[in-house]
């Protein structure tokens, strides 16, 4: 069993007197940023030259310097960049700051799990890593509550980096959820695994195939819609709150049948079989030597995948469906006019 750990497991003066850094003010970067600020912690945040989140950040009431200058200042510095330009990041304007007894932290294990950033032995790598996004982390902690976190120790220079990163956590409301205790090989191939086999990639393929073997047969493509896409947040939602029996409860006994007969169908020892393979590539590091040669290489093939996704007719026809039902996005900002900036 995982250890778990609460507020009264966390011991805030590992970080009540550090001053920290947080890099980038995306969606992590700008709920850290607050939380930490709210709870006492002494932290500026760390910006590219000419990013547009300077004025957002000072407009928080953030002091915000350059890059080098944030990691020069602090003592725990956060790296809440792109996986895929942090090393680069690290090499121009942090290892050159970087101080013995410094704390070096991350959300991902990405860039330490592959070798791509290599900190020296002075100085602790730790793991903060929200189990939710950034506006829900900081959502939750103004509302007294918090998202889960892991936490990890990669190496430990100071004796105490495990109760560094379990205050750090604390501070940003972690330990009000639960912090569960991990690795950064495990955090990296767990979760790269999750959003390529059924987070992101298994479940958009899937939706995407049913909807058009459903007009492919004939079918209305707003009724193939609503049966493979909408109605999947209801069912994601039972999931979510009560496990798989409990959806299962809540559906109809035709419903049901249906899962249980007809499920393992679709995900067979074929699918099966190529999930081990997925695992492997991250294993291995194919994916990261892939995702990070490809952006180096100015991301054609990320882009050209990207549009040919959007312009699949499920897009269009759910663009459609959605002008229909406004209360779907009633109170809430499309993504893509958010700032997701990172710095």
């Amino acid at each position: 069993m995982a250890n778990i750990y609460y507020e009264a497991d966390a011991d805030r003066s590992h970080i009540a007197n550090r001053k920290v850094a947080i890099l980038g003010y995306g969606s992590q970067g700008h709920a850290h940023a607050l939380n930490l600020k709210e709870s006492g912690i002494d932290v500026r945040v760390g910006l590219r030259e000419g990013s547009g989140s300077v004025a957002k950040a000072s407009a928080a009431g953030l002091a915000v310097a350059s890059i080098a200058d944030a990691v020069a200042e602090a003592d725990i510095i956060m790296l809440l960049l792109p996986d895929t330009e942090q090393a680069d990041i690290y090499s121009e304007h942090i290892a050159p700051n970087l101080e013995a007894g410094n704390a070096l932290a991350f959300a991902h294990g990405f860039n330490i799990r592959f070798d791509l950033i290599n900190p020296p032995e002075d100085v602790d790598v730790i793991m903060i890593a929200p189990k939710g996004p950034g506006h829900l982390v900081r959502r939750t902690y103004t509302e007294g509550g918090g998202v889960p976190c892991l936490i990890a120790v990669e190496n430990d220079a100071s004796g105490s980096a495990k109760e560094l990163a379990l205050a750090y956590a604390d501070a940003i409301g972690g330990a009000r959820a639960g912090v569960i205790e991990t690795t950064f090989t495990e955090e990296c191939e767990t979760d790269l695994f999750g959003e390529q086999v059924v987070l992101c990639g298994g479940t958009t393929s899937l939706v995407q195939s049913a909807f058009e073997t459903l007009v492919a047969a004939g079918y209305q493509p707003e009724v193939a819609y609503f049966e493979c896409l909408h109605e999947l947040k209801l069912i994601v939602d039972l999931m979510y709150e009560q496990g798989i029996a409990g959806m299962r409860y809540s559906i109809s006994d035709t419903a049901e049948y249906g899962d249980l007969s007809r499920g393992p169908r679709i995900i067979d020892d074929n699918v099966r079989a190529t999930m081990r393979q997925i695992l492997t590539e991250i294993q291995d590091g194919t994916f990261a030597e892939e995702w990070v040669a490809e952006s180096k290489g100015g991301r054609k093939n990320f882009h050209r995948l990207e549009e040919e996704g959007q312009k699949q007719r499920i897009e269009v026809v759910g663009a459609e469906l959605r002008r229909m039902m406004p209360w779907i996005a009633e109170g809430k900002q499309d993504v893509r006019e958010a700032s997701g900036g990172q710095g």
